[in-house]
């Protein structure tokens, strides 16, 4: 009885001790990679593509360079390199698109708002001002509002179809003027107009200013693409010459493959991380 009592008084402490140590359940790093993944899947135009998908493309690429390099360079090393390159491939075109598409919306954004803002002063309900802009709005933006004019006619919910507008076009500045949207149409305001047109004119000033220094800052990324490819270039050339190839098939060869790719990616990283603009994050999502 006495040890039934002790470790009866014993889990209670334990669970007294516990409660002060209380943490926050954490979103698993899986899921937040996952998320930003996929908005950059959608960014890219590519939406119906999953995270798992793009890996699975990723390796099966990487898996066919690797064979077909030792099949017609005879050197493992070589085509393990070439191999790896063409992993990383579908995930850099991907980047490509995104931030190129991101920069044709970033130029739009300003114009929707502004559509939003004469919808509103002209008397439309938000619903009607918001499905508008797939109707005259910028074409890249047409598709997603239609949608979301569709989305509202069938099922009458505009919270529910903004949610899903915002899941469409995973932008920052699309998630703030969903949220300034959705406020309003819980509690209610008379300065819907007055905040829209603040926002157009803050997005027009960070629009030049951005504009300026990628203006400036694009040669930072020019050379570093340059200097990074050129020897990986005349490494291609070198391989076409048995005497290379055999030079490379030796662990000092493959060692010496292994600290240039490690050279060169952490040189690149480095000259894109000193040209690189800040980037606005997803925060309401």
């Amino acid at each position: 009885m006495g040890v039934i009592a002790g470790l009866l008084l014993g889990a209670g402490l334990l669970s007294v001790w516990s409660s002060f140590w209380v943490t926050a359940p954490r979103e698993r790093a899986t899921g937040r990679w996952a998320l930003a993944v996929q908005d950059v899947l959608v960014h890219a135009g590519a939406g119906s593509v999953t995270p798992r998908g793009l890996v699975g493309a990723s390796c099966a690429l990487g898996v066919v360079v690797l064979l077909v390099g030792v099949a017609v360079l005879r050197s493992v090393p070589i085509a393990a390199a070439f191999a790896v390159m063409a992993t990383a491939a579908p995930w850099a075109l991907v980047r490509s698109r995104a931030r190129r598409r991101r920069g044709q919306l970033r130029e739009v954004w300003p114009e929707v708002v502004d559509h939003l803002a004469s919808g509103v002063r002209a008397g439309l309900s938000l619903p009607e001002a918001v499905a508008q802009i797939g109707e005259r709005g910028p074409v890249d933006l047409r598709p997603p509002f239609r949608a979301f004019a569709r989305d509202y006619r069938s099922t009458g919910r505009f919270e529910e179809s903004l949610v899903t507008l915002k899941a469409r076009l995973a932008d920052p500045v699309a998630d703030r003027v969903i949220e300034a949207l959705r406020i309003t149409r819980d509690v209610g305001g008379t300065d819907l107009g007055r905040l829209l047109r603040t926002l157009s004119t803050f997005l027009r000033e960070d629009l030049r200013t951005r504009g300026e220094l990628e203006a400036r800052q694009s040669w930072t990324v020019s050379g570093a693409r340059l200097a990074a490819a050129g020897p990986w270039l005349v490494l291609a050339l070198l391989a076409t010459r048995t005497e290379a190839s055999d030079a490379y098939n030796t662990p000092l060869g493959a060692a010496v493959i292994a600290g240039g790719a490690a050279c060169s990616l952490v040189a690149y990283q480095l000259m894109l991380r000193i040209g690189r603009l800040p980037q606005d994050v997803r925060v309401l999502r």
